[in-house]
Parts: C-alpha cells; structure tokens; sequence
C-alpha cells in the first residue's frame, strides 16, 4: 500500500538480546547486489527507538522499514524489494541520535 508517496514494506525483525554491543553499529547488507531481498543487521547498546528507511537516487523515501523501540542487543531487518524496479539504493537507520546510512544495490 502506497501511504504519502512511500511503500509501506512488511518486514520481518528478528532480534538476539545476547549479545549486547558496546555501541551502534550497521552492517552492509547481504547479499548485496540483491534481488528480491536482503537482510540488514544492526546492534543498539541500549533500548533506543529506531527508524530504519530506504531511499532512491533523488532521495526519495521508497520504503519505511521498522519505526519503533528496540531492546539493546542484534537485530535483523529483512527487506522484500519485490516491489521497487532495479538500481541503487540507500538504507538508513537511526537509533536515538545515531545513525548510519548505506548503500545497496537492487539488481534484477
């Protein structure tokens, strides 16, 4: 469903509270190029809310992947592009005042 010009994605989140980092981090997605999905991991060392996005060329939102609070430890975003055509792309992810932003390539 399309909501304010941007893709609404389903996507599924798993989360390990085990292992706990001492700071943010996010990995480059794999596999990377793509097609149709990929999986994007990311540790928070504390409780934080996080939006995690993806953008176009142009900047543009395509895509708002998780918005909401996350308990410290590792997760995993898996993004389903089924419905975007190929090219570049960027994913973003914001813990709190950390963010982190990187690039992927959608290659059908």
């Amino acid at each position: 469903s399309y909501e304010g010009g941007s893709l609404l994605i389903p996507v599924s989140i798993e989360s390990s509270e085990l292992n706990i980092p001492e700071s943010f981090f996010v990995e480059q997605n794999y596999p990377n190029p793509f097609n149709p999905s990929t999986v994007i991991r990311f540790g928070l060392p504390s409780v934080s809310y996080v939006t995690a996005q993806v953008f176009n060329l142009l900047g543009q939102e395509v895509a708002t992947l998780f918005q909401g609070r996350l308990n410290a430890g590792e997760h995993e975003l898996v993004f389903d592009a089924a419905e975007l055509t190929s090219g570049i792309y960027f994913y973003r992810i914001q813990a709190g005042d950390d963010v982190s932003m990187k690039r992927m390539v959608l290659l059908r």
